[in-house]
């Protein structure tokens, strides 16, 4: 059952986002405990270089590749990834923008209220984007995926005052697909919060040395 208390992210919701009374029920909105009961089962990191992976996606979707075996066959671009807890939000967005929908608010503040929750707070986490195969070019996609992954970053750290340190937003675009057999399936356009790895914990301040006594000098002799 959920405290009495609200968290910093309930009142987050609370009060900035009000116009949810007029969108509520458009979407249907995960509950707060669906989402740590997906996210709170971590086990080990995995060995993932966000930075490179960037980098990896933006070369890869911009490659042309007479061999490119398509969609279906293309194989995920991090795999280990799949390794780890996750929970799959359906964020709609507007067409062919980072712009979050009103109808989506409701789904953000939920994941905002759960990465608060006790048992998620020693963790970091992606923000992984992800596009469906269509008529716009790979590189175009990813793009798009990382802009989107940047967005719900900016919203859950300067609405909801979640640490920037515990959030990496990363694009993925065509080259990861949920749903490899249906390359064109609105699945693939789902946004995904993976449990990458555990806060690093902060080294104690070592207090300054104090300082050595002066010496005296001896007194001159008359």
């Amino acid at each position: 059952m959920r405290a009495t208390g609200l968290t910093t992210a309930g009142i987050g919701i609370a009060l900035g986002l009000g116009l949810l009374a007029g969108t509520a029920g458009a979407q249907t909105a995960p509950t707060r405990d669906d989402i740590v009961g997906k996210l709170n089962h971590f086990e080990e990191a995995a060995e993932v270089d966000i930075p490179a992976l960037k980098q990896q996606v933006m070369e890869r979707a911009k490659a042309r590749i007479k061999n490119d075996p398509g969609p279906v066959n293309r194989p995920p671009i991090a795999p280990d990834l799949a390794k780890l807890p996750a929970f799959n939000a359906q964020i709609q967005f507007d067409a062919d923008t980072p712009i979050i929908q009103p109808d989506s608010y409701q789904t953000v503040g939920r994941l905002a209220d759960a990465l608060v929750h006790a048992s998620l707070l020693p963790y970091t986490f992606l923000i992984v984007g992800h596009v469906e195969s269509n008529a716009k070019t790979r590189e175009a996609n990813a793009i798009l995926s990382q802009r989107r992954a940047d967005a719900i970053r900016d919203v859950l750290v300067n609405t909801f005052k979640i640490s920037t340190k515990r959030l990496q937003p990363i694009g993925l675009g065509e080259e990861q697909f949920l749903d490899r057999a249906k390359p064109t399936s609105a699945v693939n356009g789902q946004l995904q919060i993976l449990t990458f790895a555990k806060v690093p914990e902060e080294q104690p301040a070592h207090p300054a040395a104090a300082p050595a006594p002066a010496t005296k000098k001896p007194a001159k002799k008359h």
